[in-house]
């Protein structure tokens, strides 16, 4: 395949509101050692580039300045070193960036093949979600079944992903959301309960089961103590965002005297290597849920290239059930 000179992609032309984002002509990336060149079909928008655009998130050295952390479609171009991919075949992949372009660059270790079924539309949904609940809840958190697991923001696409991820290992499932419309999805994705946050206290509901055994949170701010008073003796906290704050006033001797484990990760900044590892347990355990019907993403809308503004104001009004894509090529 002979990739042009140029492509059509979506740039932050400075930190702000969603109008920041606009269309741009850049040179097509060229893979080096170990990488690949997508040719994008689908781009995921997910809450990081929202903040990247802000300016809250930068991406790592050596990333692509383009939001976009995650896209489907089919290989272009392939570095020295790649093995496993051939041009031509169709993927999804992680990125650490540039996703909202007609092609991308990513580490060849960091792609999988589209789950057998499945439309690019929908695998373009899968990387980032998936990478990131199955390192956490899992992989750091070592959630088990029979155990209680709660989730905070059941409708965004982690945690619709994590819902279906807890339910397939066995584990008994809680979430919150803000409205009894999205409490209702969370319990058809296999919830035991889901709170509306706007009217009901998770503390006591948790507190009422013997507490939570893992929480997986986004929230932060004041959810932070009420998180800690929701746990099990011995249960662990992973935190993968703020959405409302990093700071709050915590007092650590019930983490101490309930032996409690508070925890946390992001996934961007993390090398190539522990991303390559990722993606291989996603692929071992993930993959086979997709290919039996125990997760499959739940779309919210689409938008083209050029409409990347409406797909953050979409993201940023809170009102998306599940996951928001760009449509880029074929």
């Amino acid at each position: 395949m002979t990739l042009p000179h140029t492509m059509l992609a979506i740039e932050i032309t400075q930190a702000g509101g969603p109008d920041v984002l606009a269309p741009c002509t850049i040179p097509v990336p060229v893979p080096g050692h170990g990488q690949i060149v997508i040719r994008v079909a689908f781009a995921g928008v997910n809450r990081p580039d929202a903040l990247q655009r802000a300016g809250a998130y930068n991406p790592p050295a050596n990333a692509s300045p383009l939001p976009g952390l995650e896209a489907s479609g089919h290989i272009a171009a392939i570095g020295p070193g790649v093995t496993r991919w051939q041009v031509g075949e169709a993927v999804c992949a992680l990125l650490p960036g540039g996703g909202y372009a007609e092609y991308a660059l990513t580490a060849a270790d960091q792609a999988l093949p589209i789950p057998q079924g499945m439309s690019l539309r929908e695998a373009a949904c899968l990387p980032e979600t998936c990478f990131t609940v199955w390192s956490n809840v899992v992989m750091r958190g070592g959630l088990k079944a029979g155990e209680r697991f709660l989730v905070h923001g059941g409708t965004s696409g982690i945690g619709t992903t994590a819902i279906q991820i807890a339910r397939a290992l066995g584990a008994r499932v809680f979430t919150t959301a803000g409205s009894d419309e999205k409490c209702a999805v969370c319990t058809d994705l296999g919830a035991e309960k889901a709170l509306n946050y706007k009217n009901d206290d998770f503390v006591a509901l948790m507190k009422s089961l013997g507490g939570a055994d893992l929480i997986l949170d986004m929230v932060g701010g004041s959810y932070l103590p009420r998180n800690v008073r929701s746990l099990a003796d011995d249960g662990r906290l992973v935190q993968i965002a703020f959405l409302t704050g990093p700071k709050v006033e915590l007092n650590f001797a019930e983490v101490m005297m309930r032996r409690l484990t508070i925890t946390g990760s992001t996934l961007r900044p993390q090398s190539d290597l522990a991303k390559a590892r990722i993606a291989a347990e996603v692929e071992q355990h993930v993959w086979p849920m997709v290919a039996r019907g125990a997760l499959k993403p739940v779309m919210d809308s689409e938008f083209p290239l050029n409409g990347a503004a409406d797909a953050h104001r979409r993201i940023e009004s809170s009102g998306h059930i599940g996951k928001i894509v760009l449509k880029v090529g074929d």
